[in-house]
């Protein structure tokens, strides 16, 4: 009586051993999933969120060379202005910047707008305006 009490243990305990397997490897799965998912969106937002501060630098530059009067002179009658040199490297590559001048309606001619427009992967990420005085 003892050894057919131990044949059914053992049987029940392989079937339990087997659904115990399946049930992990699923679990496992999903928490496998749910992993790559996550580092794939923070991937991604750490990737936008470089482009973003890159950009947003690169225009800062751009706008304080355009609007110096000493890398970049007034010109009454300009469409646009010549951008300064963008960095070398792999931290700027792809990057273009375009500087743009325009006549203000309302005023005299000694006040231009100035746009100022940064581009990654020919995407336009960022544009700044100011306004250049002509003194």
């Amino acid at each position: 009586m003892r050894l057919s009490s131990l044949r059914s243990i053992s049987s029940y305990q392989a079937g339990v051993s087997l659904i115990e397997t399946v049930v992990a490897l699923g679990l496992l799965g999903i928490i496998s999933v749910t992993f790559l998912t996550g580092v794939t969106v923070t991937s991604r937002a750490a990737f936008i969120t470089d482009e973003q501060a890159t950009t947003e630098s690169l225009a800062i530059s751009q706008m304080e060379w355009a609007l110096n009067p000493i890398t970049t002179p007034y010109t009454v009658s300009a469409t646009g202005y010549t951008a300064a040199p963008i960095p070398s490297g792999i931290d700027y590559a792809n990057y273009s910047v375009n500087i743009t001048a325009g006549s203000v309606p309302t005023a005299d001619v000694n006040i231009q707008k100035i746009t100022v427009t940064v581009r990654h992967s020919d995407k336009q990420v960022i544009t700044l305006e100011s306004y250049k005085v002509n003194r």
